[in-house]
């Protein structure tokens, strides 16, 4: 009975937003402009495969146009649909405020399963969905941008890509028409795992804040906190790795699609990977507990937990049961509405989707500057960078052989102080500059204004306030 009063994915969108804008002082018409969907295209197409004619239904959604290009992934799944899709683009929107990425909001889907096709058939599918869409500018550097999302990657991208150069020849910026391509055609290092740093990066900044954390109930560092991660996908994987190889956390449980395991001294992630690849799931990985039914590991002890999967895995029917005291949301949407207010009640602290798994949009940022640009960060200044530093560690020697000052400079201090930084240092660096100014944006009005309960409702209130002032400055 209770599940029959959820509000859906779009509906907890809508219900957030007016929680947000009812502690805002918009002017009229300007709430409705920022929530609606300005326009959803829908393509019904046939590719004709297996002797027969195959007919898929797409769709690419934008949200709001106050920046262009707008952005946004592209997800291949059976449960793909408008609503969802709508839902997502708006998502899109505040979250590219939020980071400030000059983008609006779009998104995009094709409602298919992937697993179903051979490499050659999803390469005909992919080109004649993107098809459909260049030839109405809902793909187009200066326009709509998209990037990989559930079901779609490095290789989807790099499709895309090549059937808008296709079609539009004389296009010299064509490669910055997607984002997430492989490095050699033409991405940037350090978009696959962008996302799941970014989580990594998010919950080290929450670490810097002693209120926060006693907010959340919890103490000192990352370093020895149980972690329970519900999806080793992308996103679950990176975010889990880091975190437990960077950070000093335990990972004690994975939640996957065939059930779950845990061990209370952690997992070790880089195996559990390689396990589920080579055996489909998590069942009999060695070294760990094996639950058949995984969802009740969401409800387990633990100190944080990183729903990084599909949306609605946490619901008004299980969230009184959630024990964990720090949820950081790395997928789009895993707390319903509903289950948001329960767990809020419980006081337990949320670390919202459009800040936590901003990792994504940030980098794909970069690598559309890089694309526009023509050039890799790096290339002018790199050796500039480390001629400098020479003439330091030059000095340095020089003075510490001098008979009689008594110090050395220590064994790896040239070494890592004369590399400059290359592309995906430099990627890392820029992405938790975002992540930090983000997080600060909004925890300081969470802190300082006592009618804003929670880090979403904050993170509503920042990004809708950039947004409402970008209509402002065109004068709507």
């Amino acid at each position: 009975m209770a599940r029959a009063k959820e509000p859906t994915f779009r509906e907890s969108v809508d219900i957030m937003f007016a929680r947000a804008v009812a502690l805002m002082d918009l002017p009229p018409g300007l709430e409705e402009k920022i929530r609606v969907c300005n326009a959803t295209y829908t393509v019904r197409f046939g590719v004709r495969m297996r002797g027969e004619i195959k007919t898929f239904t797409g769709y690419r959604a934008v949200h709001s146009e106050h920046m262009e290009p707008v952005k946004g992934g592209i997800r291949f799944a059976l449960g793909v649909n408008q609503d969802e899709v709508e839902a997502l683009a708006a998502l899109m929107t505040y979250k590219c405020a939020l980071v400030e990425a000059p983008y609006g909001g779009s998104k995009g889907g094709l409602c298919i399963d992937p697993r179903a096709y051979d490499d050659e058939e999803m390469e005909r599918i992919t080109r004649r969905f993107a098809y459909e869409l260049i030839k109405r500018d809902l793909i187009n550097p200066s326009q709509n941008v998209p990037a990989p999302d559930m079901g779609t990657g490095e290789r989807e991208m790099a499709w895309i890509a090549d059937q808008y150069q296709r079609m539009n020849t004389t296009d010299i910026n064509g490669n910055a028409c997607v984002t997430g391509k492989p490095v050699n055609a033409g991405g940037i290092q350090g978009r696959t795992e962008a996302t799941g740093r970014g989580v990594q990066y998010a919950l080290q900044e929450f670490f810097r804040h002693p209120q926060d954390i006693k907010a959340a109930g919890l103490s000192g560092t990352l370093d020895g906190k149980r972690v329970i991660v519900q999806g080793l996908g992308n996103v679950g994987y990176h975010a889990a790795h880091f975190l437990s190889t960077e950070d000093g956390a335990k990972v004690t449980a994975v939640i996957e699609r065939d059930g779950a395991v845990s061990n209370d001294a952690g997992l070790d992630i880089d195996a559990l990977r390689g396990w589920i690849i080579e055996n489909g799931g998590v069942k009999g990985f060695p070294d760990a507990t094996y639950e058949a039914d995984g969802s009740k590991l969401l409800e387990a002890e633990c100190d944080i937990l990183i729903p990084a999967a599909l949306e609605g895995v946490i619901h008004m029917d299980n969230a009184a049961k959630v024990s964990a005291p720090l949820i950081i949301e790395a997928a789009n949407g895993p707390i319903t509405a509903g289950a948001d207010e329960i767990l809020r009640a419980k006081g337990c602290v949320i670390i919202p989707d459009m800040y936590a798994n901003a990792g994504g949009v940030t980098v794909s940022y970069f690598e559309w500057v890089k694309n526009l640009s023509h050039i890799r960060f790096g290339r002018m200044q790199r050796r500039q960078e480390e001629n400098r530093h020479q003439l330091i560690v030059d000095e340095l020697e020089r003075i510490s052989t001098d008979s009689s000052i008594n110090w050395t400079l220590s064994p790896d201090f040239k070494t890592k102080y004369l590399r400059g930084a290359g592309e995906l240092e430099l990627v890392r660096s820029g992405l938790d500059d975002t992540m930090r100014a983000a997080y600060n944006d909004m925890a300081n009005v969470w802190r300082n204004r006592d009618d804003v309960p929670d880090l979403r409702t904050a993170a509503y209130l920042v990004a809708i306030d950039k947004v409402a002032n970008s209509y402002r400055a065109k004068g709507l």
